[in-house]
């Protein structure tokens, strides 16, 4: 979509509440025509936005039906990589203003007891945001070790992690951070009395002290923390689809809009290769049309059982990816 459309809706419809008459009274005459069908301003600028990701699908079936080699596929190819290009450059300028917006919004709320750096930067986005449960262990009379907890917001950014204790007023006191490339999570099989389940390991190899600090964290559910753990992993090396053949794979049933920042949008029919799945309904996995990767819940999709159908699912994306990569080359 593109960026100022929410803003230019606003201002299409401002007269309305204005004292120009004249504006009023021709839009209202244009929406109740019967050839617009009852249909605002607002549907017909936003439909041809809607209607892009629909025109990708179709191309993409197109070029799963052309000879290899052909130049109908090279055609197919060169649509659908020109319409790729103009989503994502659509995708991106939306996501440019929001990711700008959340930061000037966290500086607002985030205050620093170390040393303090400058948040909002354009090549800074948030990836990830909760509040955790930190475990510590001290020492107490007789020797034995007590277990303390206290409350830890994390913000994880693409360069960087902070660690702050909540305040009131949804405010925070950065207390530590770190680069991302200086942080490191990995699963905990340490075994706790009590309702200490769901644990993982924060690491940070340099932090504001220069020295490296561990933490103990828990979450309240499987997939929070397998979600932690993910996000704060380094990124992934490009899979080959044809030695996925094991990987579970799961189809769209009902589309899915996306709540938190490491969430995977759905659109009905979209298929999924699942590279996790966590005991309360959720899985993380790669869309086979584009390679996005993020989190979704189980009940919107459905399991693909049909191994025939896997493999075949599998070769069509490498073959779309293959004559891709065969066109940018030729482009450079």
């Amino acid at each position: 979509m593109c960026p100022g459309l929410p803003r230019s809706l606003t201002a299409a419809r401002r007269p309305h509440r204005s004292t120009n008459s004249s504006f009023r009274d021709v839009l209202e005459k244009l929406e109740s025509d019967p050839v617009c069908q009852r249909l605002s301003l607002k549907s017909f600028l936003i439909l041809p936005f809607q209607r892009i990701t629909r025109l990708k699908l179709l191309l993409q079936n197109i070029l799963k039906r052309t000879q290899p080699g052909s130049s109908e596929e090279a055609e197919a190819t060169k649509a659908h990589h020109a319409l790729e290009e103009l989503i994502r450059d659509c995708n991106n300028n939306v996501q440019r203003m929001r990711r700008t917006e959340e930061l000037i919004y966290l500086s607002q709320k985030i205050e620093f007891e170390c040393k303090i750096f400058p948040l909002i930067s354009q090549s800074r986005w948030l990836v990830k945001s909760g509040e955790l449960t930190a475990l510590e262990f001290s020492a107490s009379p007789g020797l034995r070790r007590k277990l303390n907890t206290r409350p830890v917001h994390l913000h994880l950014f693409n360069d960087c992690l902070l660690l702050s204790r909540p305040r009131e007023g949804s405010r925070f006191l950065v207390f530590d951070h770190a680069p991302f490339s200086s942080v490191r999570g990995e699963k905990c099989e340490m075994k706790l009395h009590g309702p200490h389940k769901n644990l993982f390991r924060l690491f940070l190899l340099h932090n504001t002290q220069g020295t490296q600090a561990e933490f103990l964290f828990r979450t309240e559910t499987q997939s929070e923390k397998l979600r932690w753990i993910s996000a704060l992993a380094m990124p992934r090396e490009e899979l080959d689809l044809l030695e996925c053949r094991d990987s579970p794979q799961v189809q769209c049933l009902r589309a899915y809009k996306p709540r938190e920042n490491d969430e995977l949008a759905l659109e009905k029919a979209d298929v999924v290769m699942v590279t996790q799945q966590s005991s309360d309904g959720w899985l993380e996995g790669m869309r086979l049309s584009d390679g996005e990767r993020g989190w979704f819940p189980v009940q919107q999709v459905e399991f693909i059982s049909n191994a025939e159908v896997r493999a075949q699912n599998l070769k069509e994306a490498q073959r779309v990816k293959t004559a891709k990569l065969q066109l940018v080359q030729q482009q450079t």
